[in-house]
């Protein structure tokens, strides 16, 4: 299928590879949870509508990037994965050390069985169970929407270099999502199992050691060894990771109330909005949670190490790494800051 792999173009198929496998292990929990406490039908509906509207986006969204300056397309890309991907790696180092709990797809698939268990059966237009088609598509949707960034940006930004990447970007893609739902239906149950903070650290990990590399590079940096420098840069997201691992188990370890952070953002409308207002924050808090996640400083700093790179010129490339580096290091120092006690 494809012949003469590089170091990189393994490393872009592990990478879009675990992340689908990962989104899809979380799609696959919710449409289990539909189709089994509500209606296959409506469930496999639901689906189709999701997976018609993901493939509209690629479409659509594919030749658009791909006409955007080199330069451009390499910034916004890899500005993009570098706060996409470190909010996976926050995550999974606060996971990891122990300061949050680890994803339980059991837990999720037996909590969204009970709301689905709840809710009145309401059929409209050729759907017979509106709640299990709205739950499955908007479960196929958000899920695949992540799928789609990743295959999209990391096939079209590397399309220049190598024409093969993104027919290897799709193909990684579509052998996760075909191996985690065949398991996913043929045990009938969430995929417990799976090693998803692994995953996720690993991915987080790729991510944002290419968002390091795009990113410089659209700033105008150049690397010294060009696509070499990815061997030295996924190493150094790795140490700096894994050693902010075993500093923040040596805080849990100490068993201090942990300070409660309190960072402006947005959130999802009530209830008792109206439906325009309802739409339109909902819209806003899913774009505002995707791209910019827990931690707005972080998005913030890295934009400024955009602007600094840019101005430092093509010998800058080390400028990135520094700020990754100490950006990981202060959202997660900000996330498990001790409280102070009353004496």
């Amino acid at each position: 299928m494809f012949h003469s792999l590089s170091g990189n173009d393994l490393a872009l198929f592990i990478s879009v590879f675990l992340a689908c496998a990962v989104e899809a292990v979380e799609a696959v929990t919710i449409i289990l949870a539909a189709g089994t406490s509500r209606d296959w039908r409506s469930t496999f509906q639901g689906v189709i509508s999701g997976l018609v509207v993901l493939a509209g986006l690629i479409v659509v969204l594919g030749p658009s990037i791909d006409k955007l300056p080199k330069s451009t397309l390499r910034l916004t890309v890899g500005g993009l994965l570098l706060v996409f991907g470190m909010q996976w790696l926050r995550k999974a180092i606060l996971r990891a050390s122990g300061f949050k709990a680890l994803h339980d797809e059991e837990k999720i698939f037996r909590d969204e069985v009970e709301e689905a268990s709840k809710q009145a059966k309401v059929s409209r237009f050729a759907v017979s169970d509106w709640y299990a088609f709205t739950l499955s598509f908007k479960g196929v949707l958000l899920e695949g929407l992540e799928v789609v960034f990743i295959v999209v940006t990391f096939g079209i930004i590397q399309k220049g270099s190598n024409p093969q990447a993104f027919s290897l970007a799709v193909w990684a893609a579509t052998i996760a999502v075909v191996i985690v739902t065949i398991a996913g239906f043929a045990i009938h149950k969430p995929l417990s199992r799976v090693p998803e903070n692994t995953m996720k650290f690993v991915v987080g990990t790729l991510l944002t050691s290419f968002g390091i590399f795009w990113g410089a590079e659209g700033a105008g940096a150049e690397w010294p060894h060009k696509d070499l420098s990815l061997l030295a840069i996924i190493p150094f997201v790795l140490l700096i990771s894994l050693g902010l691992i075993e500093i923040l188990k040596v805080r849990k370890a100490r068993n201090l109330p942990v300070r409660k952070l309190n960072l402006p953002t947005f959130s999802e409308p009530s209830k008792d909005a109206s439906l325009a207002v309802r739409w339109i924050g909902g819209f806003l808090f899913f774009w505002y949670d995707f791209i910019i996640g827990d931690d707005w400083r972080v998005a913030a700093g890295i934009v400024a190490g955009f602007f600094v790179t840019h101005a430092a010129g093509v010998s800058a490339w080390w400028i990135m790494p520094v700020v990754v580096g100490a950006m990981l290091s202060f959202t997660l120092h900000e996330a498990t800051r001790p409280a102070k006690v009353a004496a």
